[in-house]
């Protein structure tokens, strides 16, 4: 049998309760909000973990340097930054993870090449969506350098490994 919350605090029923409902739950599964009435922990739980892992192979297909550099620590290490976390798509978590770790001095190598090629070739504030550089531009992340010029990038000081 598995732990549940008490029922008694749970909307009305009907489309809106419903429709409150939902939007309760799916914040509990993907954004850390509390866990919703009536709800068994244990199975929202799971499902908040295999969500976290769809995420993270998302997350590494389109940082896959990142992942690589983590090696066997991705998994956990993604899971830690992303849970609470609502995602704002794949490439931008990857992105923020990427600069999370800069900023704490944690981003392997090969996480630091593949963060200055791709802030060589897109301007990204944090907020809005990526949008490709046209004049040349050149980024640092850790020890690696990288140049973009005409949509072509240039490794000019790979990380030290």
């Amino acid at each position: 049998m598995s732990p549940t919350h008490p029922v008694e605090s749970a909307p009305p029923p009907g489309p809106v309760g419903l429709a409150a409902r939902q939007a309760a739950l799916v914040a509990a599964l993907v954004a850390g909000a509390p866990l919703p009435a009536g709800f068994a922990t244990d199975r929202v739980d799971a499902a908040r973990r295999a969500l976290l892992r769809k995420r993270a192979g998302e997350v590494a297909r389109h940082w896959p340097l990142l992942a690589a550099g983590l090696g066997d620590t991705w998994p956990a290490t993604f899971a830690d930054w992303a849970s609470g976390r609502p995602t704002v798509g794949s490439l931008r978590d990857g992105w923020d993870l990427a600069r999370g770790l800069r900023d704490r001095d944690a981003l392997p190598p090969l996480g630091a090449q593949e963060l200055a090629a791709r802030e060589a070739t897109h301007r990204y504030d944090g907020r809005h969506p990526p949008r490709r550089r046209r004049l040349p531009a050149l980024a640092r992340s850790g020890d690696a350098v990288a140049l973009q010029v005409a949509g072509r990038v240039r490794l000019l000081r790979p990380a030290r490994r």
